[in-house]
Parts: C-alpha cells; structure tokens; sequence
C-alpha cells in the first residue's frame, strides 16, 4: 500500500511540474504593459490577416485574409481574398486584388513576395482548398494578380506558410505532418514535434531535412538568400539554416530562443526580422474558440548578428484590446504595418 501511494506521489508530481513548465512556456504568468514608441490606427474592413508582406522597392503591401473564425465556430463559409494597400499613402486604401479571382473555393494562409532579378514579381499564397492544400501561384503586373498556376502535392498535409525564393520555387512549412485528429491533439499538448519543410524546385516537391519541429510556422530567408529562418511557435524559438542556393539544401545552423510565441517572419530593407508573436498562448487558444475572448499582441525585431548572437527588441505589445493574437507585423520605412489570425481590423503604426 505505500508503495502504490508512493508511485503515485510521484507520477503527481511529475504531472504538477508537467503542467507548470507548459504554463511557464506558454506565457501564463507573463504581465503584458501595452507599449509602442508611436502611433496607431486601426484599418477595418478584411477579416482575419494572418499574413502581410512588402514590397520594399513600392511600399505596396499584400495581405492574406481569411474569415478563420467560420471555420472554427462552423459559421457560413465565404471566399478570402488577397489585398494591398499603399503605405505611400497618407490614408491608404484597401484594394481587393482577387475579387475577380475565379477560384471559388480561395481561403488564403501564409503569402510570400518574390521579386526576380527581371523585375517580375511573383505571389505565392497557400490555398486551404476543401479538396486539399495547394500553392496559388500569382503574377503581380499593372496592378493586378493574374493567376499562373495551382500546386499541389502528397507532402502538403498542413501548410502554413510559403516563402518564394526563385519564379518558380519556394519552400513550404507545415505545421503537423499529419492531418487533424483527436491523437494529433494529443501530441500537441504533449508537445511532440511534428512539423516540417518542403521544398519545391519549379518541377517536383521534396522533404527537407527539417522534421520533428515543434509548431513549424512562419518561414523566410535572408536578403542574399543563403539563410533560411523558421519559427517553431510552441518551441518560441527561430530556427536557423544555412541554404545552398543552387540545390535549395539546408543545413542546421543556429537558434533564436525568443521566448514568446514566434509567427509569421518578415524582413526590412537592413535584413532585421519582424516578427509577428503571441506572448500568451492559452490566451490565443481562447481566443480562437471564443470571439469575445481576446488575446495578446507582440511584435519584436531582431537583429541576427551570427551564430549565437543577436539583439532583440519588442516593438510593439498589446493586451489584446486594439488588436488580438497577431500573427503578422510587416515593417515600411517608419510604418508598422500589424495583421491579427482572426479579427476584422489591421494595426497601422507610425514609429517615432
């Protein structure tokens, strides 16, 4: 008898220490003091921007957006759309770039900009399509995206996000290397990793040897292209890679411990990362469950100085009352350009 009390005390315990290293990790006891070194504005109008990017060389801002809360509260169903805006602009306007897109069934996720030596500029925008995952291949030209082309293949089971790195290819993450189900859930809270990276060469779609990440998120690389950064969120970490441009190869390089839970990556013109966070992530669980429930927002730049060593900074916190559970914080000249998972609003910010 004391002995099953005493394997019981300690399988307690085990689980006591389980459940607060998850609640440390997860940010629970985090104090969030909303702070930005600027102004804001909130923009209505698209529902769930979960991605942005920016062309630098325009200031033209493309962003993904997606009603996510209908799937998940199994409410009507509408089409998403991709739209840009001039941050140029002194108030600038939404545009609708695929309103004339004749994909119905268009519900966009991760986006990437990949601008050719040339000048052609190439969108890439993970589909979730009810009959499977694509990569929608755009041409951004006189204003307006014309569709080139649908990809889809086996190993895109849970994409995420995409990031473009030639005309033709780019990788792809996916969060879990399964599809969804109750077992999946499980490992989740257990925190097995199971996402991973694919790359697409411009003809054939390949495993990288980048498996077993714990939440593979957000993905991008370097200006000169020979570092690939990948967000592992429930890790609230960046991965980093170095990648032979000429085989698209990557090779474990590096880590980020960023210590919040890392999204979406872009860049600015200097190579810093941006990076779109959700500092407490049972918040954001909530959140995505409850449209009354609101949920953190962080943005942090990081200046990646070599292995072992960078800077970084947050650039923008929220506790969830102007915008909830960013996902996206894109950066222009001075102007912070902040994308939410769900909520009906984008955050512009104007950096003193």
């Amino acid at each position: 008898m004391k002995k099953s009390l005493k394997i019981l005390g300690i399988i307690l315990l085990l689980l006591g220490v389980f459940v607060l290293k998850t609640l440390w990790e997860s940010g629970y006891f985090k104090t969030i003091e909303n702070h930005f070194e600027g102004e804001t504005q909130k923009i209505e109008g698209l529902v769930g921007t979960e991605d942005i990017t920016i062309d630098q060389s325009t200031g033209i801002a493309f962003l993904s957006s997606d009603d996510r809360w209908a799937f998940r509260l199994k409410k009507p169903i509408t089409k998403g759309s991709i739209f840009c805006m001039n941050l140029n602009d002194s108030l600038p306007k939404l545009v609708n770039l695929t309103v004339n897109f004749p994909q119905e069934d268009f519900h966009p996720h991760g986006i990437s900009l990949f601008s050719s030596p040339s000048g052609k500029k190439t969108i890439f925008v993970v589909n979730h399509r009810k009959s499977g995952n694509y990569i929608e291949v755009f041409n951004f030209r006189n204003d307006s995206l014309i569709h080139e082309t649908s990809i889809a293949d086996e190993l895109l089971i849970s994409p995420n996000d995409v990031v473009g790195v030639g005309e033709k290819s780019f990788y792809v993450t996916n969060d879990h290397d399964e599809k969804m189900s109750s077992w999946r859930s499980i490992k989740d809270l257990l925190k097995v990793g199971m996402g991973n990276v694919c790359y697409f060469d411009g003809q054939k779609m390949t495993k990288t040897s980048i498996e077993n990440i714990k939440y593979a998120n957000g993905i991008n690389v370097s200006l000169d292209g020979k570092t690939l950064y990948l967000a592992s969120s429930s890790a609230n970490k960046i991965l980093v890679y170095n990648r032979e441009i000429a085989t698209g190869k990557l090779s474990e390089f590096d880590e980020i411990k960023a210590k919040t839970g890392v999204d979406n990556i872009e860049l600015d013109t200097e190579g810093n990362l941006w990076v779109g966070c959700h500092p407490q992530l049972l918040k954001f669980l909530s959140h995505a469950s409850d449209e009354k429930s609101i949920s953190p927002s962080e943005i942090i730049k990081i200046k990646y100085l070599g292995k072992g060593n960078f800077e970084q900074k947050t650039m923008y916190i929220n506790d969830g009352s102007e915008i909830s559970a960013s996902s996206v914080g894109a950066v222009y000249k001075n102007k912070l350009l902040i994308g939410p998972v769900f909520q009906n609003r984008v955050v512009l910010g104007k950096i003193r």
